[in-house]
């Protein structure tokens, strides 16, 4: 009965609001599932950029905790070293000082008088002189006393600055344990 009514047109006209009906009704489910689709993709994109503010926050406590060990090493490694270097200083000027009181010593008894007094033998009593002559041997075959004390002296010179470079070598320069970034 109502299609006695309707023409072409309407029936057209129905079919097509039946259609557009259709089509809104499919375009407000695939809107729901683009939109719980999008609030996913979101919440994973928020997942990852937090990861990725994680891994550089653990990055630079890594590196902030390299830096720190970085400089206690170089302070331990300064200290050790200053140690060496006072304690060669040290050795340096008493052996130092113990070479020159020697030829002190040794000069005063050579200056002194022929004559070591009653009771006592001459110094170098029972000894022989050489052939040559003893003006001969000093003054021709050896060093000064000068040139004796001042080879003396760069020898334990040179001696303290072996054990110097020894010392400083054996210093440990490297870092201790030192923790790797997390994640790795």
């Amino acid at each position: 009965m109502i299609f006695r009514f309707l023409n072409m047109q309407g029936v057209a006209g129905i079919a097509v609001g039946l259609a557009l009906a259709a089509l809104l009704i499919t375009q407000k489910f695939e809107t729901r599932h683009w939109k719980k689709q999008s609030a996913g993709f979101e919440q994973l994109y928020l997942r990852e950029q937090a990861s990725v503010a994680a891994t550089i926050a653990n990055y630079r406590a890594s590196a902030d905790q390299a830096r720190a060990a970085d400089k206690a090493n170089a302070a331990r490694v300064a200290a050790e070293q200053k140690s060496i270097n006072q304690r060669t200083r040290h050795d340096f000027e008493s052996r130092l000082a113990a070479a020159r009181a020697d030829f002190d010593r040794l000069r005063i008894q050579f200056h002194a008088p022929a004559d070591p007094g009653p009771g006592r033998g001459s110094p170098l009593s029972g000894m022989a002189a050489p052939a040559g002559g003893a003006a001969q041997t000093t003054s021709e075959d050896r060093l000064s006393r000068s040139d004796r004390l001042t080879a003396t002296e760069q020898a334990i010179q040179l001696d303290e600055l072996i054990k110097w470079v020894r010392r400083q070598a054996e210093v440990d320069n490297s870092p201790k344990a030192v923790a790797s970034p997390p994640g790795d």
